[in-house]
């Protein structure tokens, strides 16, 4: 897949997209700036941790910087049309122009843009980022941020769960398949006593009269201990007679003939979770973490100004 433009990479093709002198809605402007960039499918399909598409997301930031600077003028609600300021930007740069740029252009009395200058708190989205240019709108940076977050947790999230003792890991496992959804409405769950737990360390009943169990093996491992197929065959013959599936779960890695194993094996279905998987769930479903700060994203709410 060829790479998606960046922000800026979009600020001349919405100048042409809009060149007619049309109004166009911001909505319209999403599929023509993607035709006339020549936006993939794939490219298309590439979607934020907000759902919105990542496409959408740069030409509403490209939509947003042209109307700051006077290159395009809102006459009514959601609709954009381009200004002889922005006639004379596409003109100038047909084959594309930076925030740079736009900025110089601002500074240039005679070239109709307006300077556009951020205080500390507002940062336009090339300001947090000179050198190289910047590829991330705003939103974009919050998301790679928290991401960079994440990834902090969740090393330290694993170092946490293998300094604790089996039996910690094993309850820590069972709570978050709960969390998942697992258990059902008046399931039970629960992990299995050390001793003579015949290699499950956890059950789930997914309903009240346990007819369909969840069985877990926990295995806390440190970094660079793989679990092979030797322990993926006890788990198997554990479940004989009980079950045809399980969930194996370690703070390390499969080696590459366990995975194969849990792939070709017919009479057990296993899902196999490592390490960064663990971890990532851990966060998603709020196990073993708790929210720090929330940050609120906001935009102009067009209905209000109708």
């Amino acid at each position: 897949m060829s790479e998606m433009p960046t922000w800026e990479g979009f600020l001349v093709p919405c100048l042409e997209a809009l060149k007619d002198g049309a109004l166009r809605s911001r909505r319209e402007l999403y599929a023509l700036v993607a035709v006339v960039v020549g936006l993939t499918d794939q490219q298309r399909a590439v979607v934020l941790d907000s759902g919105q598409p990542m496409y959408a997301n740069r030409i509403g930031w490209a939509l947003s910087q042209l109307t700051r600077v006077g290159a395009l003028s809102r006459p009514s609600r959601g609709q954009y049309q381009i200004t002889e300021a922005g006639r004379q930007v596409f003109g100038r740069f047909p084959d594309g122009i930076t925030e740079k740029q736009l900025d110089a252009l601002g500074r240039d009395e005679s070239s109709g843009i307006r300077p556009y200058v951020p205080s500390t708190s507002r940062r336009t989205p090339g300001s947090l980022i000179d050198d190289p240019p910047v590829t991330l709108d705003p939103t974009e940076q919050i998301e790679e941020g928290i991401a960079r977050v994440h990834e902090a947790v969740a090393k330290e999230l694993l170092e946490r769960l293998r300094g604790k003792e089996p039996a910690f890991f094993e309850r820590a496992v069972v709570e978050l398949l709960v969390a998942m959804g697992y258990g059902g409405t008046g399931g039970v769950a629960a992990a299995t006593q050390l001793v003579n737990d015949g290699g499950i360390d956890g059950i789930i009943d997914q309903d009240v009269l346990g007819l369909n169990k969840v069985y877990v093996q926990a295995k806390r491992y440190a970094a660079g201990n793989s679990v092979g197929r030797p322990e993926l065959q006890g788990f198997v013959g554990a479940l004989i007679g009980k079950a045809d599936r399980g969930v194996f779960i370690t703070t390390s890695t499969f080696s590459s003939s366990a995975i194969e194993y849990a792939d070709r094996n017919t009479t057990t279905r296993l899902i196999l979770i490592d390490g960064d998987r663990l971890t990532d769930l851990m966060i998603r479903f709020g196990v073993g973490v708790q929210v720090k700060e929330t940050f609120h994203v906001v935009e102009v709410d067009e209905d209000f100004f109708q």
